[in-house]
């Protein structure tokens, strides 16, 4: 069974730093394409960046994506999506998506 689990949410000041886990089992973990997602008040989900199996990362976040870094531990199972200068606008969940499973996600909100 395949198990995808987001953390590392919570309330940050604007200006800081996040750093989002996810981790999966259920499947052979190296190899395969990891997607964040991130659907915030009132909007639509939509795709915040994608790592492949061989660690080469997709930014979908414009002139932002600077802020957003990607990264995965093969042994450990886990991708990691950080969050630099957060924003309230970066107010989300934060969703982790692979081989069709999503994770329940992990809220992020931005406030002073």
């Amino acid at each position: 069974q395949i198990q995808v689990v987001e953390s590392g949410g919570g309330l940050v000041q604007p200006g800081g730093s996040v750093r989002l886990s996810c981790v999966v089992s259920g499947f052979t973990f190296s190899g395969v394409d990891m997607n964040w997602y991130r659907q915030a008040p009132g909007k639509e989900r939509e795709l915040v960046a994608t790592i492949t199996g061989a660690g080469e990362t997709f930014n979908y976040m414009g002139s932002e994506k600077g802020r957003f870094i990607l990264s995965r531990d093969n042994a450990e199972n886990i991708s990691y999506l950080q969050i630099n200068n957060l924003k309230p606008e970066d107010t989300a969940v934060y969703y982790c998506w692979t081989r069709g499973n999503w994770g329940r996600g992990t809220q992020v909100t931005i406030s002073s």
